[in-house]
């Protein structure tokens, strides 16, 4: 699947070589205007997204602002801005925004039926009964307006706060699918801004923590009946995706440059392999160890081309 929202002409010559859109970045239309767009506005832009893909499915985030995402109109200035307002936490904040969006959203999706909708930066069910408690309003209203009943999107959470990798249980009756973004989820594990050039170097998705934690997400996904994706940059990295396979990972939404990469790796690997793979590098103690196991890996199979020069 596609990550999407930065380059629209791109996205839609990729749309024959991928299932669907993995994850809409809406913040990116809001931080190119010079204000907030109005609900048409918001329409028209969805419309235009969920119509290129109209036989596949399309999940559009809510509105994620806040840290490295600002808009001109609304600054946000903190002192830590990772640990701060950001994404839902803004939206439930301020309601009024979170309605608008996801009327324009309802309202885009009543003649395609193929959205979905994913809440960033959650950090405990009372948001999600909170932004579930305004999804059905906005239903409502939306369907007031047009006088017909509207398609529900499924509704999902960004999981990329480890709070929230504990709560999966009781987050089953309440979500659709988790959409796991391993940006955030590998920074919070390993409390390193991965902005920071001082530290930027700590930062590694293949930490055994981080893979541990990945590990612990596909096995209660899979016992609790929740439908499991994977949109951070670890879905679109060679060294990581053999991995990610071996833990359970099926759904994996990247930018349009690693899609062929990926597809290519994928057709040359097995399930099994994948598995044991895994296996070894949840029983490693550093990372150092998971990148020797991955390369040497990759080597035996003829893939080390994909991922000489990188780290």
């Amino acid at each position: 699947m596609l990550n999407a929202g930065l380059s629209p002409e791109h996205e839609e010559k990729l749309g024959s070589f991928v299932d669907g859109i993995g994850l809409y970045r809406t913040e990116i239309p809001f931080m190119l205007q010079s204000g907030f767009p109005s609900e048409e506005e918001q329409v028209a832009q969805y419309q235009g997204m969920l119509q290129m893909f109209n036989s596949k499915p399309v999940t559009l985030r809510t509105l994620d602002i806040g840290a490295d995402k600002q808009l001109p109109y609304m600054p946000i200035s903190e002192e830590n801005p990772c640990l701060g307002w950001r994404g839902i936490r803004i939206t439930l904040d301020q309601p009024e925004i979170f309605l608008i969006q996801v009327r324009a959203m309802l309202r885009a999706n009543a003649a395609t039926g193929n959205l979905s909708i994913l809440l960033p930066m959650v950090t405990s069910l009372e948001e999600v009964d909170e932004a579930r408690r305004l999804i059905d309003r906005a239903s409502r209203e939306v369907e007031e307006m047009i006088g017909y009943a509207i398609p529900r999107p499924r509704l999902g959470v960004m999981l990329e706060v480890p709070s929230m990798v504990f709560m999966l249980p009781q987050l089953a009756s309440r979500i659709d699918f988790i959409s796991v973004g391993t940006n955030d989820l590998t920074q919070y594990l390993l409390a390193v801004d991965r902005n920071n050039t001082r530290v930027a170097s700590m930062y590694d998705s293949l930490h055994p923590a981080v893979l541990r934690a990945l590990a612990m997400i596909a096995h209660d996904a899979e016992r609790f009946g929740i439908d499991l994706r994977l949109c951070g940059e670890m879905a679109g990295d060679p060294m990581c995706v053999t991995i990610l396979i071996g833990l359970g990972y099926r759904h994996l939404s990247m930018n349009g440059r690693s899609v062929a990469r990926v597809k290519y790796l994928l057709r040359r690997i097995d399930i099994e392999e994948a598995q044991e793979l895994s296996r070894r590098s949840l029983d490693a103690q550093m990372t150092a160890e998971v990148r020797h196991q991955v390369a040497a890996f990759m080597e035996r199979r003829g893939l080390g081309g994909l991922i000489r020069g990188g780290r």
